[in-house]
């Protein structure tokens, strides 16, 4: 069985708005964005970024910074860094909004000197005793030797386009920035599935492939290939260089019912090879039909493993190594993580969220930075509307020493030969 406990320490922290969308801005940086929407609701709208590290025991995180954007809730979002340059597109109503990702390495030391400076010539002002003023100057000079470089972000606006041409209530549902980042890909309301050249921000094919709206979309690691997801109840494959279709997900429904998919991701296998992983649930809630995770092979387009879920699903993620599968799930909040080629469950984690889970992302499973070194095998981080982000980590699974291993092998042939001696064979 696996690991199953109650999120009671994975807290991160706490922002005063809903969260939509999560993503990896660097190896040790996430960005979170939400908001309360255009309404005068006082909610606020916009980004937030946190540095994670690890302490020795628990994952920590900071507030680096944070960047509002008016009316504007940012339900959607990707990020792309080539290690000298960021950038992050986010889907506000009808437009996607193009944004660069300054950042700059701060001397945290520098700036604690200067305000220490500050600090003494207001207690000098003062009239204090001087046993207080020493207390200061300890706590001031402890501050100064704890202090270090920090890396400092500047989200600024850039260029800004139209995703969506729904003449009811155009909507960007969905973006996504292909792994070499020169290719966008967009989903919204009216159905059409877009590609980008990127970060210009060119079109480049407009497919109208679904009959409702695009519930979610993914680009494979190779870039040859764009998976859609849409409320018709269709998951279907596109040639990117074409725009044409290769071939639509299909699967026999348990009691021929109708199923929805709700969310993609393509992976990568030990070889090298895509994998493309979905999530679906009943069309109908007051069912006892259950939910699936589904593992496809996206080159002959079949169904290679399904795994049932107990309620109904939210959000999938998976790691960048391929080894992992992360679920969220919508009435108990929970998060989950499998084994990706086998589809069995490692982890779950018990009402991580008080609401249903928005957003998944695994951290890199090699980070060359030491702050964030632990323990664990993986560790996924989950946002949710009840404004949590939260950590979730497997710890490394416990295996046969091999030295035991050995001993068990030998004293097997130990006794097989000693078996066949006394039959005389």
């Amino acid at each position: 069985m696996p690991p199953t406990r109650r999120n009671e320490d994975g807290l991160l922290a706490r922002v005063n708005f809903p969260l939509y969308t999560l993503k990896m801005l660097t190896s040790r940086h996430i960005i979170v964005a939400g908001g309360g929407g255009a309404a005068n609701t006082g909610v606020a709208n916009g980004f937030e970024i946190y540095e994670l590290s690890h302490d020795g025991e628990r994952y920590v995180a900071e507030e680096i910074v944070r960047h509002e954007t008016g009316t504007s809730v940012v339900m959607n979002c990707a990020s792309y860094s080539n290690g000298h340059k960021s950038y992050l597109v986010a889907g506000q109503e009808s437009h996607c909004q193009l944004y660069s990702v300054n950042a700059k390495v701060v001397d945290e030391k520098k700036v604690l000197n200067s305000e220490e400076k500050d600090d003494h010539k207001e207690l000098r002002a003062r009239n204090v005793s001087s046993k207080k003023e020493n207390s200061e100057e300890e706590k001031a000079g402890e501050k100064k030797n704890s202090s270090s470089k920090r890396l400092k972000f500047e989200i600024k606006p850039s260029d800004s386009i139209q995703t969506d041409f729904c003449k009811d209530d155009p909507f960007q549902r969905v973006v996504r920035i292909g792994c070499s980042g020169k290719l966008m890909v967009t989903g919204g309301t009216d159905g059409h599935v877009r590609l980008w050249a990127f970060p210009s921000l060119k079109k480049l094919i407009d497919i109208a492939g679904h009959k409702k709206e695009i519930d979610d979309v993914d680009i494979s690691p190779d870039e040859q290939t764009i998976v859609s997801l849409a409320k018709d109840g269709c998951g279907i494959l596109w040639d990117v260089k074409s725009g044409k279709k290769i071939g639509e997900l299909q699967w026999d429904t348990p009691e021929n019912a109708k199923f929805l998919y709700k969310r993609c991701r393509f992976g990568v296998s030990e070889g090298r090879k895509s994998r493309l992983f979905t999530i679906c649930n009943p069309i109908h809630r007051n069912t006892k039909l259950k939910s699936y995770i589904q593992l496809w092979d996206p080159i002959d387009v079949t169904l290679k493993r399904v795994a049932a879920c107990n309620e109904f699903l939210s959000a999938l993620s998976v790691s960048d190594d391929g080894k992992f599968v992360a679920i969220g799930t919508m009435s108990s909040g929970s998060v989950s993580v499998y084994i990706a080629f086998s589809l069995q469950r490692v982890l779950h984690v018990n009402s991580a969220h008080t609401m249903f889970v928005t957003g998944l992302e695994f951290l890199p499973s090699i980070c060359e930075d030491s702050a964030l070194s632990s323990c664990t095998e993986t560790a996924v981080v989950s946002i949710s509307v009840d404004n949590r982000i939260c950590i979730h980590d497997l710890r490394y699974r416990s295996t046969i020493p091999y030295w035991l291993a050995i001993v068990f092998i030998v004293i097997t042939l130990f006794f097989t030969l000693l078996i066949c001696s006394f039959l005389g064979l």
